[in-house]
């Protein structure tokens, strides 16, 4: 038995040293850091460790959140990605802030009307399961662009801590298992090929995840660059299993794929320079709208979980949703008036008819007339030593996406579809509306909600923040800065105590648990119908302060920060 138990712990050790400080087989998620050199939050421990390792081999902030995604592909399924896309915000240490665009396109053969029945009604389990439910994967183009443009270290030193993750397994925690559990009869019926993520019997935390197609899949990428997902064999493997399951993605929609390179959003808030992403992501120009309306009141009295703060914000945000549906999506298909709708005049003239103490009802607030011009998701926030931050959401929308698993391939591909709009006023799975803007067209790409953010202060970067969490992701990302800049509130505690969500439709306001009693029955009060759920979003978020990073991880979840 001693014998027994020296060659475990030897093999432990050997295990732990191919991946250098990292023992895939006994980790733990770091809720909280303080350094001086460069950190690393995301949403698991073995991700954050592969980002941190390349921070202390000389690697910048993008090639540590490189590296990151990458293990996240690995580590965090259900979110983490290949085979999905995302927004990376990057501040340079040469002062540059720049936005990289790898949002899943609609493929070719995609059609207004693809997801409507004989009775013109919209189907939804298409858009959501299954492999109509994809658009053309981004993540690894929008990977190699963000190296191209600003990496340091050599590529393949950016996705060897992947292949090892996905070659020799990790442990998996229980929460990991209750999900894989879960979805064992999806993944059996959208399969042809029997995935690593189904097993006999029922996995168990401890149990080990080996990955081996995958690990073969990232070998070719390593090998071939994004060639090697984008074209031969892991292209053809994509489109095979577009034709099992009457998907259609096509060789060509993948070789014609091309991240963007895009002007952030950028505007000051009390003396902050906030920049964010910009469409097709509506995060950022809602982030702008939100808050230049709020910067007219005085929140910092008002005070964290007061009743004033609180209907302000659910009125702020009723109206800035109902202005997300009529108006926003891809600004290569669409003209969206963005100058109209943040300015100033246009803002105040939203607020016109808001009445403290009052709610306001959904039914009748509408978009504005702006003249016109001529739940998964994952984040991950990242600084270095040199003044280089990057701010990265990226996802495949439901949790594990379309729970199609691309056969001999190992990574599952997005339902993206779904965040079109399959037919005005019908909503998606997280219960936002959309229109005409952001109606399917091939090519396209799909309206998203994720806000990868930086805030400067001083001209450095002060706050990296963002979250996952669908429609709800917007609203999180406001309250976790509101938290920090007018509440004055920690870290700690603007990435923890509970946050809500209204989004116009429906007309509920959705809180987490811990808000004062007394605050929600005076909301009730005012005529508010209130919405109590499980946790809302899972922020990332680094604070550079006085030459100190201090990182802090969500604690609804299993992330951490990891740091030198």
């Amino acid at each position: 038995m001693r014998y027994l138990y020296t060659v475990v712990l030897l093999l432990a050790c050997c295990i732990a040293n191919c991946y250098g400080q990292t023992n895939a087989y006994n980790y733990k998620s770091v809720k909280q850091i303080r350094v001086k050199n460069g950190a690393v939050v995301s949403a698991h421990p073995l991700a954050s460790a592969a980002g941190a390792e390349i921070l202390k081999k000389g690697g910048n902030a993008v090639d540590a959140a490189i590296a990151t995604q990458l293990a996240l592909a690995v580590v965090y399924p259900n979110a983490g990605n290949l085979g999905g896309g995302g927004f990376m915000v990057l501040h340079s240490s040469k002062g540059e802030q720049v936005t990289y665009d790898y949002r899943e396109m609609a493929p070719g053969r995609a059609s207004r009307d693809m997801f409507i029945d004989t009775a013109g009604n919209a189907d939804t389990s298409l858009s959501q399961s299954g492999h109509l439910a994809s658009g053309v994967p981004g993540t690894v183009a929008g990977l190699f662009l963000s190296h191209k443009e600003h990496g340091r270290l050599p590529m393949a030193a950016l996705i060897d801590p992947a292949i090892k993750l996905a070659e020799k397994g990790f442990v998996i925690t229980g929460k990991e298992a209750a999900g894989l559990n879960a979805l064992r009869d999806d993944f059996l019926k959208f399969n042809r090929v029997k995935p690593a993520f189904v097993k006999d019997g029922s996995w168990k935390a401890g149990d080990t995840l080996f990955q081996p197609h995958l690990a073969h899949t990232l070998q070719l990428i390593k090998e071939k660059g994004a060639a090697g997902f984008y074209e031969g064999e892991t292209a053809q493997k994509i489109v095979d299993e577009m034709q099992h399951g009457k998907g259609i993605i096509t060789l060509d929609d993948l070789k014609q794929y091309k991240a963007i390179k895009r002007s952030p959003v950028t505007f000051d808030y009390k003396g902050y320079k906030i920049v964010t992403m910009p469409l097709p992501s509506s995060g950022g120009i809602m982030l702008q709208q939100m808050l230049g309306i709020l910067e007219r009141y005085p929140l910092d009295k008002y005070g964290f979980d007061s009743p004033e703060a609180m209907q302000l914000m659910i009125e702020v945000e009723r109206r800035v949703y109902a202005d997300r549906a009529a108006f926003m999506g891809d600004p290569g298909f669409v003209k969206v008036p963005v100058t109209a709708l943040t300015s100033p005049a246009y803002l105040a003239q939203r607020m016109s008819d808001y009445k403290p103490g009052k709610a306001s009802e959904s039914k009748n607030i509408h978009h504005g007339s702006p003249q016109q011009e001529h739940e998964e998701t994952t984040h991950l926030s990242v600084v270095d030593n040199q003044g280089n931050a990057v701010a990265v959401t990226t996802t495949l929308n439901g949790s594990y996406g379309s729970r199609v698993v691309v056969g001999n391939a190992g990574f599952i591909l997005n339902n993206e579809m779904d965040d079109f709009s399959a037919k005005p006023g019908v909503p998606n799975m997280y219960g936002l509306l959309g229109s005409e803007a952001n109606a399917i067209a091939p090519y396209k790409r799909m309206l998203s909600s994720m806000t990868p953010t930086i805030v400067l202060h001083n001209g450095l970067p002060y706050l990296v923040a963002g979250t996952p969490g669908g429609s709800t992701i917007i609203t999180s990302v406001l309250q976790t800065l509101v938290n920090v800049i007018d509440f004055g509130l920690s870290i700690h505690d603007a990435v923890n105590l509970p946050k809500f969500h209204h989004q116009w439709q429906p007309d509920l306001v959705y809180v987490e648990k811990g808000f004062s009693a007394e605050t929600l029955y005076k909301l009730r009060g005012m005529g508010y119908h209130i919405y109590n759920r499980n946790g809302i979003g899972r922020t990332e978020v680094i604070r550079i302060k006085d030459g100190i990073i201090e990182a802090v991880a969500d604690g609804r979840g299993e992330d951490s920060a990891a740091g030198y």
